[in-house]
């Protein structure tokens, strides 16, 4: 059985963590599955845009703690976490844009997942949290993709409790973008997906590499950088597409380069 399924269908993968049984628990080997799967459908040119789920009810408990994630030994442990911290900065980092679909709770590391995905829509019955405190552990890895969607007190509180929160908190505390009707969060964002991959795909990934790269930038630098990158992006066949389009009220027609 495979830990992470693909689909591709109209430029959108489809990755399902897929150990319901579990609860999408992140054991090492689901956690090297997901950076292989993932890894290859940014590699792939037929995908325009990524969604990531899981299979069941449960989105992803977060680590498995039974299963290999808190380690075997504190060399081997420290090994395993850190294959996690890079899936946090692979998810980000993928060329084309990844959207977090929650049909159920993601707590811990997989709302680490959540945080890291670059849009998320989550059920209307999600709920969302991190618990680890509540078992004598901190959130350490995943604070660094928290810190860069809620405000620190909100997300302090969080922490410090145990709290879990639902999906309409999820939203307004900025852990993501939409809420969707009961059992169609995958339905929503697949839909955002496609919306993402009729645009061109080397705008969309010109844009959000300089996204991230601009994030942690004083003003001043953040602006020249963005500034070079707006000078690639008129230099590109699409720019000049896209234009000619907007002026001959016609649908452009891109060549993703």
């Amino acid at each position: 059985m495979s830990l992470v399924t693909t689909e591709i269908a109209d430029g959108v993968a489809v990755l399902t963590m897929n150990r319901p049984e579990r609860r999408n628990a992140l054991s090492p080997a689901l956690v090297e599955a997901l950076h292989e799967a993932l890894a290859a459908a940014g590699a792939d040119p037929a995908v325009r845009a990524v969604v990531l789920t899981g299979a069941g009810p449960v989105f992803c408990a977060g680590g498995d703690l039974a299963g290999g994630m808190a380690g075997d030994g504190v060399v081997e442990g420290e090994r395993a976490r850190g294959r996690y911290g890079a899936l946090l900065a692979a998810l980000p980092g993928c060329r084309v844009p990844v959207i977090a679909a929650v049909q159920g709770d993601a707590m811990g590391g997989g709302l680490g997942i959540v945080a890291a995905c670059d849009l998320a829509v989550v059920d209307e019955g999600a709920r969302l949290g991190t618990p680890e405190i509540k078992v004598g552990l901190f959130p350490f890895v995943i604070t660094a993709a928290l810190q860069r969607n809620v405000g620190r007190k909100a997300l302090l509180e969080l922490m410090l409790t145990g709290g879990r929160v639902d999906a309409a908190r999820a939203v307004a505390l900025g852990l993501a973008n939409r809420v969707a009707p009961a059992g169609t969060a995958l339905a929503e964002a697949r839909a955002l997906a496609g919306e993402i991959a009729a645009r061109s795909s080397a705008i969309v990934a010109l844009g959000k590499r300089a996204f991230y790269d601009v994030a942690d930038l004083d003003y001043a630098s953040a602006l020249a950088l963005l500034n070079g990158r707006l000078t690639v992006n008129l230099l590109t066949e699409d720019a000049a597409e896209g234009i000619a389009a907007f002026v001959e009220k016609r649908a452009p027609a891109w060549k993703d380069r």
